[in-house]
């Protein structure tokens, strides 16, 4: 990158007209407006862009005022902190008056708006997220960011310790941002500064700390992050069930991932990491307050028991029909990859992989068996009524799935009767 570095012709987004009037819109009248943060970082890499952040001169209520006098929709979402989402063309954009850190206190900070971008980029936590660029695309950069870039360095700005000490989350983000940007080994003052503080993320509520987990699990390859969280005790400290199980499954989860064309699940990917033990799996969906569908997901993998390589279809057929799929097939997968990461060095692994992945691809066109009779035919064709008739169907569904679901209608009517006769 040269001196003078530009997003221009590398951001599609850029051109938008929305995103330009908005900037327009926040220039004017002696004010300044630039994109900031993420949206600058990834177009640099070469990456997608999702959110557009706005950064002003503009204190809060002049940003609120241009909007709405602009007929734009205008939320102040966090407008103690100098944050308003003004809605344009029906996209939302983030636009944050410029501030100093007054005071903090490892989760929360106190603000005061100005006009000075220095100052305003000092604030922010990592060099790579501090990058500003102007309508034109022109970046900014007052804090090393683009040398960082370059070199896929993730550096906080300033002396890391305080930086933490201002947000212990930023331990967390660290070793995130890390896995998505960082190549080689972490910086060596981050690094050891995330270690020393890192009795500071018990401030932190569950759901901050879970967000930042699953982003980072879910980033291409978040193995290389975790094994520096392990080395820095920070994975022990917010996953402890990780602590004597160990994290060496997921260098072979994400090569079968792209191996195999699987998609990125960062649930997936924590299962590799902790135990299948259902007692500590729900202990830890409280703790970290997943929500229902993530920990009943864990809790079914947990309870699952993994099929033999060497089941008939028909037998795997009704273990899917008695089981929770997902769970199954959740299994199924760790098993695959630990079958092809033996496989490196013993043919018996490999057949075994070949073996789960027929299974797995059964689980793929898998569709449920319906049971063709209601508890009205039941009742109709027995004479009884209650209990009786669930204790009947319980007897011919049982029936059905033994016979590999092959038992017709007709033929589950005709056993009513005899069946009635012994309840």
């Amino acid at each position: 990158m040269s001196n003078t570095t530009s997003i221009a012709g590398k951001a599609d987004w850029l051109d938008e007209p929305s995103l330009q009037s908005l900037l327009a819109l926040l220039s004017s009248g002696g004010e300044e407006a630039r994109i900031v943060g993420g949206a600058v970082r990834n177009t640099l890499l070469g990456q997608a862009v999702t959110d557009i952040d706005i950064a002003t001169t503009c204190l809060p209520q002049i940003t609120l005022e241009r909007a709405e006098s602009a007929g734009l929709k205008a939320i102040p979402t966090g407008i103690d902190h100098g944050t308003i989402t003004i809605v344009s063309n029906g996209r939302p954009f983030e636009v944050t008056s410029l501030r100093a850190d007054v005071s903090t206190n490892g989760r929360h900070a106190e603000v005061a708006f100005g006009r000075d971008w220095l100052v305003d980029a000092q604030r922010r936590d990592f060099s790579i997220n501090a990058l500003y660029a102007d309508a034109d695309g022109t970046v900014m950069d007052l804090v090393g960011g683009v040398a960082d870039i370059e070199s896929q360095t993730l550096r906080f700005i300033g002396d890391p310790e305080q930086r933490i000490r201002e947000d212990y989350l930023r331990i967390l983000r660290f070793f995130r941002f890390f896995a998505w940007y960082g190549k080689g080994r972490p910086e060596s003052d981050g690094l050891k500064a995330c270690a020393r503080l890192k009795d500071g993320l018990a401030q932190l509520s569950a759901e901050r700390i879970w967000s930042e987990v699953k982003k980072l699990l879910s980033a291409p390859d978040p193995s290389r992050a975790l094994l520096w969280m392990r080395q820095a005790g920070v994975l022990t400290a917010i996953l402890p069930e990780s602590e004597k199980w160990g994290i060496d499954s997921i260098h072979g989860l994400v090569t079968t991932e792209q191996d195999l064309r699987w998609d990125t699940d960062p649930l997936l990917r924590l299962a590799s990491i902790i135990p299948p033990d259902a007692v500590r799996v729900a202990a830890m969906a409280g703790r970290l307050k997943l929500s229902n569908g993530e920990r009943e997901r864990l809790e079914y993998w947990a309870n699952a028991s993994l099929p033999s390589a060497e089941i008939s279809e028909t037998g795997f057929a009704k273990k899917l029909y008695r089981s929770n799929v997902k769970g199954i097939e959740d299994r199924l997968r760790l098993a695959v990859v630990s079958a092809r990461t033996q496989a490196l060095n013993d043919n018996k692994a490999m057949m075994r992989a070949g073996h789960l992945s027929k299974l797995l691809t059964y689980v793929a066109g898998y569709k449920r068996p319906k049971f063709p009779l209601s508890g009205g035919d039941i009742l109709s064709n027995s004479g009884l009524e209650g209990p009786a008739i669930g204790q009947i169907q319980r007897q011919l569904e049982e029936e059905w799935v033994n016979s590999g679901f092959a038992l017709g209608r007709d033929a589950l009517l005709a056993r009513i009767p005899e069946i009635a006769s012994t309840v």
